[in-house]
């Protein structure tokens, strides 16, 4: 079974990149994306069941990602929620976490480690 995932990426190639990466490594179905916080914060809201991952870029268009996370602290245990940025600093890392996060990858060099979690989660899901 795919694992649906919902990308909040501003950046039209790397979205593109990453959901065609994860479709093809870990069986990732894109159900919807979002350049800014606020159209993620409706979309996650609205179609509460609809997903069951969640990758989200700190820095957004319009608004932060850092607010996207705050706002789905509080989601199904089987929901999770992951923090891919150019920012993965050991104190942006912390502050993720704290507020929730499943987990935060850099986008320069852990994306082999994206594509094992997805690939972990979408096994433990099936």
């Amino acid at each position: 079974m795919k694992l649906r995932t919902f990308f909040v990426e501003d950046n039209p190639t790397i979205r593109e990149n990453l959901i065609a990466t994860l479709a093809e490594l870990a069986d990732v179905e894109a159900v919807g994306l979002a350049e800014t916080e606020a159209d993620a914060s409706e979309w996650l809201s609205i179609n509460q069941g609809a997903w069951d991952l969640v990758i989200v870029d700190l820095f957004l268009r319009e608004g932060s990602g850092l607010g996207v996370v705050t706002s789905f602290q509080h989601r199904l245990p089987s929901q999770k929620l992951l923090v891919l940025s150019n920012y993965a600093t050991a104190d942006v890392r912390e502050r993720c976490l704290e507020l929730n996060a499943d987990a935060v990858f850099d986008k320069s060099n852990e994306i082999d480690a994206l594509i094992d979690f997805c690939i972990d989660l979408n096994t433990a899901k099936a």
